[in-house]
This record gives structure tokens, C-alpha cells and sequence, in this order.
């Protein structure tokens, strides 16, 4: 676990400063990605990495400590390490989602607990999902006040991040049925994190269960969720964003993998007239085609991140819901280029490249996995029915 309260470290405060930081680390964070993977066991390596990178803190207002860089930057972060390792990646999505929380919604007191925890490195791990409930968004965790002090109980599933974060944010109900998300210090008495995460996918997203058995925390660690959501709102865009950096990230690993493959390993069919496959017409017009379809949704993401930070600057009603519409036809579109391009690379690669030694099976798992987190069907229906009916796209986490 990466130790909280240490003295802050530098955080780059430039959109040029914060790109090279994450080139730097991603280089390093590459030739270990692949032993990642196989080993499925949380990257303390590869996240102390990071937190001492200063990338932790770019989305914190500068007045409050931070880089004060816009969601466009973030994005184009999170992209960058996912090229690199995507599970690594996925670890650090819920903590820039979290932040939003933290300096937008939380109480005085606890940003002044939390945020001297990221400007040193500390991460925020989050602990959502649950089994057994009617959906993702319908917790059995509650939350309890007594006196100045909250109390917590619940089961959680797949918290990514939480094994090596310094804070734990756990989404609840409270006492009046209200979605809220409590923020947890990673040592307190009653949470119990176990990494028993068993995807075929995003093996090292640190994502294990959790516990909470009479978690106390203060009162004012509770954070009014639902009220994020009350009028014109970008928090879920983002997210959603952050999640089509990762799809992108995987497609783009897959495709340089695959292509370096294809140029080492792989030969031309014995009917062709080429000494190497990459003299090969047919061959040359595939790999094209499979590279067009990344690099155009990696511009179209490009775009919406400076989207997204004109219309979180001076949010409405018609702007936020627009931008839902084209986040969510973004979605769908990244979602398809991640799983088509980790299995359409192989049709280049040939039978060798499916040997484990050279993991590349990888980046096709870590695709399937990842695009399951919100179902495409609904992003395409609530881009239609805006289209079609002008329904704007609901106000949630996810939208």
C-alpha cells in the first residue's frame, strides 16, 4: 500500500509537464505488464510508481494544493498509462472520479484529511459494486449516524483499488434511503479487503472484495452522492470517458503488439509471392484497416475531452445532456475497437502469436472485461432516444 501522509511531492502543473510525466511512467510501467497479468497480483511496484510521479494530484484545484488541470488532460493520462498497462489504469480511474467528490460535495473536514493523503501520493480506491443486488446502484451497505459519527456495514465486490489505497470510498445508503458514498480510511477498524478477484480480465486492478463490519468514521466522511446529480451535471461523463480511455489504451497496445508481431514473427501463406507477410497486399490493406479504426476514435476522444472541460466550465441542461448523447456514442464506438482490434490483430499474427509465452491473448481479455462495466445497449439508447425523442440522457453516475 502506498503510505498516506508523507510530504506532499511535486505536482506538474502544465498540460506539457503532466503528458511527459505519464510517457515516462508508462515506459516503465510496459515491460512488466504482461508478469502483471499472469501473476494477478496488486502492482505495489507499479503504483508507488505513480504515487511518487506527482499524477495523483493534476486534477486538484491549485488552490487547494493541486495541478488544476482539466478532465482533457486527465483523460489523455489515464489513455497514455493504459497503453502501457491497462489493468494499472483502471486502478486509478475510481480515484480521479472520487476527487470530483471530494473537492465538489465533501465537507471542509474532509477535504482537509483526504487531499493532503493525494498531494503525497495517497490513492483513492473505491468499493461500489455488490452481489446479490437488484443492480449496480441499489446497495445493501447502509450508513448509520450516531452521534458525530457515521457507521458502516456492508459487503462489496470487486473494490478496485482499494488493497493499496490510503482512502476507501463506500458507496451506501443512508438512513433515509439516499445513495451517499463514505470515505474510509484504508486502516480503520472493521474493513476487511481480501484480493479474490478472478477475472479472466484486468487481472491486476487490485479489484478484491471488501467488508465493513461496524466501520466508524466521522459523520462528516459522508458524502451526499445523490446531490451530484440535482441539476446540470458532468461528474458521469467523465467517468464515462475515463472508462473509454482504457478501451482506447487496450486497442492501441493491442494494435502496436500486434503489429510488432506481425513484423518479427509471423509468415507469408505459401501462396503468396512475398518473402514477408508485410509484403503481402492483402495483409498490409487488413492491418490498415484495423489501425483506422483506432486512431479515429482515439481523435474523437481527443475532442470530447475538450468538450467535456468547455461544458463543465458553464454547465446547463442542454449542454450536459448533449454531451451524455456524445459521450455515449464515443462509448460504443471504443467498446467495439478494444475487442475487435485485441482479436483481429491475431488473423495477421498467425497461430504463433497465440503461444502465452508472448501474452498477447491479454489485450483481448482485458477488452472483454473491461467494455462489460456499463452495457453499449444502453449508451445506444439513450443516444437514440435523444436523437429520436429528444429525452435527454438520464442525470446518474453512468450518464
Amino acid at each position: 500500500m502506498v503510505n498516506p501522509r508523507k510530504q506532499p511531492i511535486p505536482i506538474p502543473t502544465t498540460t506539457e509537464q503532466a503528458l511527459a510525466i505519464a510517457r515516462e511512467v508508462a515506459a516503465e510501467l510496459a515491460p512488466g505488464a504482461a508478469g502483471r497479468d499472469t501473476r494477478a497480483e496488486p502492482p505495489a511496484e507499479a503504483l508507488a510508481l505513480i504515487a511518487g510521479s506527482g499524477l495523483l494530484g493534476v486534477s486538484v484545484p491549485r488552490e487547494l494544493g493541486g495541478g488544476g488541470l482539466g478532465g482533457a488532460d486527465v483523460i489523455e493520462i489515464l489513455r497514455i498509462l493504459a497503453v502501457a498497462d491497462s489493468s494499472v489504469a483502471q486502478t486509478l480511474l475510481p480515484h480521479f472520479v472520487l476527487l470530483g467528490a471530494v473537492t465538489g460535495l465533501a465537507s471542509e473536514e474532509l477535504r482537509e484529511r483526504v487531499l493532503p493523503d493525494v498531494l503525497a501520493g495517497g490513492l483513492i480506491g473505491n468499493a461500489t459494486s455488490e452481489r446479490g443486488t437488484k443492480h449496480a446502484w441499489d446497495p445493501h451497505t447502509t450508513v448509520v449516524l450516531d452521534g458525530g459519527e457515521a457507521v458502516v456495514n456492508g459487503r462489496k465486490y470487486y473494490a478496485t483499488g482499494a488493497l493499496s489505497a490510503a482512502w476507501v470510498s463506500v458507496l451506501a445508503k443512508d438512513e433515509q434511503g439516499r445513495l451517499v458514498t463514505v470515505f474510509v480510511p484504508r486502516e480503520a477498524k472493521g474493513l476487511e479487503l481480501t484480493a479474490d478477484w478472478t477475472s479472466f480480465g484486468q487481472r491486476a486492478t487490485v479489484s478484491g472484495s471488501a467488508v465493513l463490519d461496524g466501520v466508524r468514521v466521522g459523520a462528516g466522511h459522508v458524502v451526499p452522492l445523490y446531490r451530484a446529480f440535482e441539476g446540470p451535471a458532468v461528474g458521469g461523463a467523465f467517468d464515462q470517458l475515463l472508462h473509454i480511455a482504457i478501451d482506447l489504451g487496450i486497442a492501441r497496445a493491442a494494435l502496436e503488439d500486434g503489429g510488432a508481431f506481425v513484423r518479427a514473427h509471423a509468415r507469408p501463406w505459401f501462396e503468396s509471392d512475398a518473402e514477408r507477410v508485410t509484403g503481402e497486399q492483402s495483409a498490409v490493406v487488413r492491418f490498415g484497416q484495423i489501425a483506422g479504426r483506432v486512431i479515429v476514435a482515439e481523435l474523437a476522444l481527443a475532442q470530447a475531452g475538450r468538450r467535456f472541460d468547455e461544458v463543465a466550465a458553464a454547465p446547463d441542461d442542454h449542454t450536459t445532456a448533449l454531451l451524455s448523447a456524445q459521450v455515449a456514442a464515443l462509448k460504443t464506438q471504443a467498446a467495439q475497437a478494444a475487442v475487435a482490434t485485441s482479436s483481429d490483430v491475431f488473423e495477421l499474427a498467425g497461430t504463433r502469436a497465440t503461444d502465452a509465452a508472448h501474452g498477447l491473448d491479454r489485450h483481448w481479455r482485458n477488452a472483454r472485461t473491461h467494455t462489460l462495466h456499463d452495457p453499449v445497449r444502453w449508451k445506444e439508447y439513450h443516444l437514440g432516444n435523444f436523437l429520436l425523442n429528444d429525452v435527454r440522457p438520464p442525470r446518474n453516475p453512468l450518464n
